[in-house]
């Protein structure tokens, strides 16, 4: 069988027709925030209609978002509670070994699937391969999330860790990495480092790379263990990234219960909450809308892509020849190569448990801004997605349903469309007409209605608190009792970060792309850890 070409084409590469789709993302975003003031000029009742119509179409979609994060959330409370390891021991068995022990009901019915159509794989197959990338983090980034895992719920004798490192760190960071594994090494059933070359031609400098060499070594190492890649669960994390104890399991869990575990991703819940006490508050604001985001889209899984830490089995890597060394944005990219590899057949799971991660934090207030913008940035360029999806979708051969190429790719576009130009216009769009048609009695009413909806939407932003809240970590000691307040009082800065931290980050990516001013480098976020003494390492 012909495997299907899934690489994005290099610059040189790129056709006129893939410029064009380059351009779109930026050429609408930009349409849409300049159409308020032209049809002001020429006709300000239907600007008036446009942007109430576009107000009312977002109140709408705040209140499904809030819906939404609240049973998220509950859906994580819940199964933070269970006793996955006993639901792993039922579904090897596939029976339930206690009837008195409460059990959920979908998982009864699960056993009772297993009993009509067994699975793959059982839990007593699958190895897991924890694997960490790593640039130049301290060890005091980095042994906490080791120490995560093996705080995990699960047998660490099926656990293998891998640290990914980079050649460009430098001599320091090898040596760090390599005490790490000699350290830990005997409480996995193996663990060992693989250092990524410094400049392989074709690569850009990012995580992609960096992974992907190091899953290659993995993969002659399972061939001379005899492991089967379709038993190994691979998980990306980054350096600070800390699952949930019970993330293994639940993992395992879903996967032994997937039909055919080769055409799924799975799908943790981000959190950006380790450090949450001790960034600034505009990064806490930012921080909890992106965990608040990642928790909505968790329940909607025709959006749901991979993101940051993210799972595959070893033989749809294998498959897909691991993730693309061509991109910064490997992660969410990683999502499309599987779909077209396997001409649409691939989904993303969710698994309703976190990976706690690090909110921006660097060693000074104003450094912190600035990488905030360029993590932004970064995960915007997913833009650049729009014009391969495309190409690959609508002009190579394929057997994908055009309904699915179709709504996948509008939903992409829009995507990234909104996230470029929704703050924007919800902020700014009602003072336009008036300010050019300062007679027109529509337009001098304009302001006074958005006022107005945007009051009723303050119901998302108390929505967006009480998620604050509850999930935050608990109040470090060195903190004192204000240290609370401010958590309520810091989402004042809700518009000025909404306006800096998303739509200009998103605008600014798509105009680079517009001008094929591409990213070549993936620049690694500040993620400082503050000691006690209040000392930030990096």
């Amino acid at each position: 069988m012909k495997v299907p070409d899934i690489e994005i084409p290099y610059e040189k590469d790129r056709s006129i027709g893939y410029r064009v789709f380059e351009i779109l993302p930026g050429l609408l975003s930009w349409s849409i925030l300049i159409l308020p003031f032209v049809l002001s000029i020429f006709n300000p009742r239907l600007t008036v209609f446009f942007i109430i119509s576009y107000m009312l179409l977002w109140f709408a979609k705040s209140l499904g978002m809030s819906v939404r994060a609240i049973q998220g959330w509950r859906m994580m409370d819940k199964q933070k509670k269970l006793d996955w390891p006993s639901l792993l021991r039922e579904v090897q068995l596939e029976e339930q070994i206690d009837k008195q022990l409460a059990r959920p009901d979908w998982h009864l019915s699960n056993l009772k699937l297993l009993k009509e159509k067994p699975r793959k794989v059982k839990p007593d197959d699958v190895t897991h391969v924890v694997m960490i990338a790593t640039y130049k983090e301290a060890r005091e980034v980095l042994v906490p999330t080791i120490e995560s895992v093996l705080a995990s719920n699960y047998d660490l004798n099926r656990v293998i860790l891998v640290i990914a490192h980079e050649q460009r760190g430098g001599a320091e960071v090898k040596k760090r990495v390599d005490g790490l594994i000699s350290e830990y090494k005997s409480q996995f059933q193996d663990a060992f480092a693989v250092e990524h070359p410094a400049d392989i031609p074709g690569e850009v400098i990012g995580k992609g790379g960096n992974i992907t060499y190091a899953a290659r070594k993995l993969e002659s190492y399972l061939e001379d263990k005899n492991i089967k890649p379709i038993n190994v669960i691979l998980t990306t994390l980054d350096a600070d990234n800390h699952p949930h104890p019970g993330y293994l399991a639940a993992l395992t869990y879903t996967y032994c219960m997937t039909e055919d575990p080769k055409y799924v991703s799975y799908q943790p819940i981000p959190l950006y909450t380790n450090n949450i006490w001790d960034a600034p508050a505009p990064m806490r604001v930012v921080a909890t809308g992106n965990s608040f985001w990642q928790t909505i889209v968790a329940l909607r899984p025709h959006i749901l892509r991979n993101f940051s830490a993210h799972a595959q089995s070893m033989q749809t890597l294998i498959e897909t020849d691991y993730w693309s060394v061509r991109t910064v944005v490997e992660d969410g990219h990683q999502f499309w190569r599987t779909y077209f590899r396997y001409d649409g057949r691939h989904e993303v799971y969710p698994i309703f448990l976190p990976i706690y991660q690090d909110a921006v934090l660097s060693t000074t207030y104003v450094k912190t801004l600035k990488a905030q913008f360029v993590q932004m940035q970064r995960w915007s360029w997913g833009a650049s997605d729009i014009a391969y999806v495309i190409r690959t979708g609508f002009f190579k051969k394929n057997k994908i349903p055009r309904f699915d190429m179709v709504a996948k790719t509008l939903r992409l576009l829009e995507g990234h469309v909104s996230w470029a130009t929704s703050a924007l216009i919800i902020t700014f769009s009602a003072f336009i007409p008036v300010l050019l048609n300062p007679k027109d009695f529509g337009a001098n009413q304009l302001p006074i209605i958005v006022s107005d909806l945007q009051r009723l939407a303050m119901f998302g932003i108390m929505i967006s608190l009480f998620f604050s809240l509850r999930t935050l970590p608990p109040k470090p000691a060195r903190y004192k009792a204000h240290r609370s307040i401010f958590m309520v009082i810091q989402w004042l800065y809700l518009p000025i970060t909404t306006i800096f931290y998303s739509a200009l980050a998103a605008l600014y990516s798509q105009t680079r792309l517009m001008f094929g001013k591409y990213l070549d480098k993936f620049d690694v976020t500040d993620k400082a850890v503050v000691t006690k003494d209040k000392k930030r390492v990096i």
